[in-house]
């Protein structure tokens, strides 16, 4: 497998870094589990999407633009030009979406040139310190935990019922209530952002969680869509995207009532540059992690979120930059995709890179921007994704080349019994991939199965040693954990659910720990293994106190030794047992002297 070593501005043809007050800025939104139909300028008969839609005509669209299926791998990929599994991002949940520490970062190549760098909205990327986006390299940030909003890992004070309203943030480190729509409160938190320093270039990340389920949204903008026909039938027929799939009109309702919001907020962004005179040299940039979230039209790709099919993981991507000369209406036929923005943008911002030059999965494409010479050789994209905790060789995976592209969608579920299929299609003549060209051309099946197996050997030979939370640092006292990162066979969302969390206990002393449920016990205890000793021992159960209507807390202090350790925490009611919802570890002091 073939990785790219960036030269720096290698476009620009400069032998130095470009100074900082010429360097552009950078506006780049993703929304979560916006599809590709779900754009009116992309043929949607029902949404309206009026300010994305006039942001395209201003833009060049980059039409074979490839994420991964499902959100953190995206993410991952999008902001370190590597491959998600390069980077330890093997799933959304249950510890598997938490990135590596130490890999490097867009924000941290930019911060380091004199970039102002802020995140609004989604990281995903891991929770807690070491993995936060303040740990890697955003100064910046307001952001809701785990996946989205109403899942486990929000703080226990948020009602999952009404969590995109007025939503309790992480603003800095530190938790924040908000007021109002969280799209809305996203959007605020940016536009301060852009105003608040004119003596350096920024980076702002605005990911919007919208529209990712569960579809919480104001009425009044889901019910105009109520009115109208959203089945199949009231759709163009074009390719399959009706096939097998189940369709809840309301859904689909509610999905457009906050893509709807959404672009109001884009053009609240866009405005911003405009009064602030920062239009012509930002490089704006509007894409999305993944296909659909839900059942709905997707201008006739195939399938959607979650698998390997174009409808999965080919999506909108528009990018603005006037002062460059890239060209409003043209259309970059070449497939890019999420790992070649990273090297793109460095290069874009003549910013210098250290003395060992990272060596990139993803290429720049400016010189495809900006319609200067370049050299760009044909290559093979690789996109896989299933339930798991390390990824296994075959398994729902396609690899997209120049033309054709080799599918084997099976093996998606947890613990999925699945047979390989390899279908070929001709995307240049069959972009709906209706036509299966596998037994017509044996030697490209061949071909790209070949290619795949080396990408996927390169990809995983660092293996998968799960990140581990730290406990006790000055960066992070204290420490939630929550289902979203807890792992072993029973772990899970389910109410009966039961898993541990890796720890690194960084300072050895006297802990408060906390057990929370958002349901009843009474009973509880929490045992910590470390590694190298072996140790083993449980907290005595305290008193269970009933803190507000959403949780039960039971709270111990104890002394934890340094070192890496494993935390389970076990709940009983009426003797039967299960996990907890959250275990807080607090740094209180060091040990008593005996």
């Amino acid at each position: 497998m073939k990785r790219f070593a960036l030269s720096i501005l290698l476009a620009l043809g400069a032998a130095s870094a470009t100074p900082a007050a010429d360097r552009p800025n950078i506006l780049l939104v993703i929304t979560d589990d916006q599809g590709f139909g779900d754009l009116g300028c992309h043929g949607n008969p029902v949404i309206k999407t009026p300010n994305v839609d006039a942001f395209a005509k201003q833009s060049t669209w980059l039409r074979n633009f490839y994420v991964s299926p499902v959100c953190s791998p995206t993410r991952s990929s999008l902001l370190t030009g590597q491959y998600n599994y390069r980077v330890g991002v093997v799933d959304t949940f249950l510890g598997r979406s938490m990135m590596r520490p130490g890999v490097k970062t867009l924000p941290e190549y930019l911060a380091a040139a004199g970039y102002r760098t802020g995140l609004f909205g989604k990281w995903h990327l891991g929770d807690n310190y070491p993995m936060r986006p303040e740990d890697r390299g955003f100064q910046q940030t307001l952001w809701h935990q785990g996946g989205g909003l109403a899942q486990p890992s929000d703080p226990p004070d948020l009602d999952p019922k009404t969590a995109y309203f007025d939503p309790i943030l992480k603003k800095n480190g530190r938790e924040v209530k908000t007021k109002g729509y969280c799209t809305d409160v996203f959007t605020d938190a940016a536009i301060d952002f852009l105003a608040a320093d004119r003596s350096k270039p920024f980076f702002a990340h605005v990911a919007f969680n919208a529209p990712h389920s569960p579809y919480q949204v104001a009425d009044e903008l889901a019910a105009p869509f109520r009115k109208l026909d959203l089945s199949p039938t009231g759709f163009p027929k074009i390719g399959q995207p009706w096939a097998g799939l189940k369709l809840d009109t309301d859904e689909i309702a509610r999905a457009y009532g906050m893509i709807g919001n959404v672009d109001a907020n884009f053009a609240r962004l866009l405005k911003a540059l405009d009064d602030q005179k920062l239009a012509d040299n930002t490089i704006v940039i509007f894409m999305t992690d993944n296909g659909p979230g839900g059942v709905r039209f997707n201008a006739g790709l195939r399938n959607r979120k979650g698998t390997v099919y174009e409808g999965g993981i080919r999506v909108p991507c528009y990018v603005r930059w006037p002062a460059s000369g890239v060209q409003a209406g043209a259309v970059i036929e070449t497939p890019l995709a999420h790992i070649d923005w990273t090297p793109t943008l460095i290069e874009a911002c003549g910013v210098p890179l250290p003395n060992d030059k990272p060596s990139f999965d993803g290429r720049t494409f400016l010189p495809l921007l900006t319609s200067k010479p370049g050299d760009w050789p044909a290559r093979t994209l690789f996109f896989q994704w299933h339930r798991g905790d390390v990824p296994e060789k075959g398994r729902a995976f396609a690899a997209r080349g120049p033309r054709y592209k080799l599918v084997q969608a099976t093996g998606v579920a947890q613990d999925a019994k699945w047979q390989p299929k390899y279908e070929l299609f001709d995307l240049t003549d069959d972009p709906f991939e209706m036509k299966d060209l596998a037994a017509d051309k044996p030697d490209e099946v061949a071909k790209l199965k070949a290619q795949y197996d080396a990408w996927f050997a390169d990809v995983t030979s660092n293996g998968f040693d799960p990140p581990r939370i730290v406990i006790g640092s000055e960066k992070e006292n204290p420490v939630r954990l929550s289902r979203q990162d807890w792992r072993g066979p029973k772990a899970g969302w389910a109410a009966d659910s039961k898993g541990h969390w890796l720890v690194t206990v960084e300072r050895p002393g006297r802990y408060r720990v906390t057990i929370r449920s958002r349901t009843d016990f009474d009973e509880y205890a929490v045992t910590v293994s470390y590694d190298k000793s072996g140790g083993e021992f449980s907290i005595d159960a305290g008193p269970v106190t009933p803190a507000n209507p959403r949780q039960r807390l039971g709270s111990s202090v104890v002394t934890l030794n340094e070192g890496n350790a494993e935390f389970q925490g076990t709940l009983k009611l009426a003797g039967k047992p299960r996990g907890p919802d959250y275990i807080e570890l607090e740094y209180i002091g060091p040990p008593e002297k005996k």
